[in-house]
């Protein structure tokens, strides 16, 4: 019974040496196509986002006759442009509210690279010695998240 078994498996022949080459050369230019194209993605996102550095330039609180308005100036200091595409308004940083009365200069919400500015001007209800948080979101995903308290 050895003996058959014995013959069994010395009768399956495998593929033959040339085949299994090239077999492993196709695989692995196959993963490295993938690797490549991963990675191009992902750097290209990544240099996209971090192309534009927004941050806060000035905050103002002032009202014109009844209705009440908080003026941010944003800037940008990257290589990239921004679009600002949502911002919240909230008295602590976990409550935030999108902002819909929110008017842009330039009304584009593109926020040039290399020290463009942007001016926002929103219609919001504030009060005087209260912290008030801030977050401007990008079309690119980035946030500026800020607080300011009214004096």
């Amino acid at each position: 019974m050895y003996s058959l078994l014995r013959k069994i498996l010395r009768s399956k022949k495998g593929i033959s040496p040339i085949l299994a080459t090239l077999l492993l050369i196709v695989i692995a230019v196959a993963a490295v196509i993938v690797t490549y194209a991963w990675v191009m993605t992902f750097t290209t996102t990544q240099t996209q986002q971090a192309g534009a550095v927004l941050s806060e330039v000035n905050t103002r609180f002032y009202n014109i006759s009844t209705t009440k308005y908080i003026e941010i100036t944003l800037i940008n200091s990257g290589s990239a442009d921004a679009k600002i595409s949502k911002v919240y308004v909230g008295t602590s940083s976990g409550t935030l509210i999108e902002q819909t009365s929110v008017t842009y200069t330039p009304t584009t919400k593109i926020v040039s690279a290399n020290g463009g500015t942007i001016n926002a001007t929103i219609t919001y209800t504030w009060t005087l010695g209260t912290r008030y948080y801030f977050k401007f979101l990008t079309e690119a995903g980035q946030t500026l998240p800020y607080d300011r308290v009214p004096s």
